[in-house]
């Protein structure tokens, strides 16, 4: 349930949000849709694929982030003809979700052994798009996390301040009875 214009908190202007982002008669203020039905979904994959914003915030533990969870989710695909959609995945076995980013990362087989990791030009750019597109599902499962932090210190602090003098007043009041 969010905006388009709420992506002006990105730093992106109306007129990119526009003209990059809005295909349709879609206007600045409509709520994002996802092109892909529900029941389309389940007929094509066998299941609704999972709002990955949502997620990012499930997937929050002492672990890690929920991010961190996706964005290593993304990265290990791997080609598996047995799968109906011909994709699996090393962190969410079986998974029915197809590999949709497979033409930027390319086709990658599975190894079960250790092996050091080139780091290739492909391999960094492919992960750099990633941590970007994961940054922002991360984002948009909670966009105001950032302020609501800094409110809570605000409000952390100022209840202690409110302790104190509580107890203060306490011991001034109780002073004489004792």
């Amino acid at each position: 349930m969010m905006r388009y214009n709420r992506l002006r908190d990105l730093g992106l202007s109306e007129e990119q949000i526009r003209d990059n982002l809005l295909f349709t008669s879609d206007k600045v203020g409509d709520l994002m849709k996802s092109n892909l039905n529900a029941t389309d979904a389940k007929k094509w994959f066998g299941a609704v694929p999972p709002d990955l914003s949502v997620i990012a915030r499930a997937k929050a533990s002492g672990d890690g982030t929920g991010a961190d969870w996706i964005y290593t989710y993304l990265r290990t695909y791997y080609k598996d003809d047995s799968r109906a959609t011909g994709w699996n995945n090393l962190v969410f076995p079986n998974v029915g979700m197809p590999h949709v980013l497979w033409e930027l990362q390319g086709v990658r087989a599975a190894k079960f052994e250790e092996e050091k990791d080139p780091h290739d030009a492909n391999v960094q750019e492919y992960d750099s798009a990633v941590a970007d597109l994961v940054a922002y599902l991360d984002w948009m499962g909670e966009p105001v996390k950032n302020k609501r932090q800094r409110l809570g210190v605000w409000v952390l602090f100022l209840m202690s301040i409110l302790v104190f003098l509580t107890w203060r007043l306490n011991a001034s009041f109780w002073k004489e009875v004792k």
